[in-house]
């Protein structure tokens, strides 16, 4: 199978302004738990995850003074639609994180998170709604 089949094709993206608080109002409301970051200035794809959140929230950082551009990850590993499943899991476990960014030709196409990756893994009866 392949990451094509398991990716979500609707991604959230934010700029680098949105402060935490927004993010993660969007991210909330999409049941997602990563932001895709557009930075033109920058001229980069970066990731906010919930991880990112909790952590600067966990630091008694502000959420409302915060900015995404802040805790973005930019040198983000991106997978293509063409990678195996077992590619994307292997490298989310030499990474340590739990969502990839898949590009296609340049563009950002979906992303694909573990619970994307289990969910195809697992045998229809063992899932569980999310």
């Amino acid at each position: 199978m392949l990451v094509r089949d398991a990716m979500t094709a609707m991604v959230l993206t934010i700029g680098p302004a949105h402060t935490l608080r927004q993010a993660a109002a969007l991210m909330s409301a999409r049941r997602v738990g990563a932001a895709v970051v557009l930075d033109p200035e920058a001229g980069g794809i970066g990731i906010l995850t919930e991880r990112d959140v909790l952590n600067s929230v966990g630091l008694g950082q502000s959420p409302d003074a915060e900015r995404a551009y802040d805790h973005t990850t930019t040198d983000v590993v991106f997978a293509t639609p063409s990678w195996t499943l077992t590619e994307a899991a292997r490298a989310m476990a030499r990474g340590g994180f739990r969502h990839l960014v898949v590009l296609d030709r340049g563009d950002v196409a979906g992303i694909v998170s573990v619970r994307d990756i289990i969910r195809c893994w697992a045998p229809a009866e063992a899932q569980v709604p999310a």
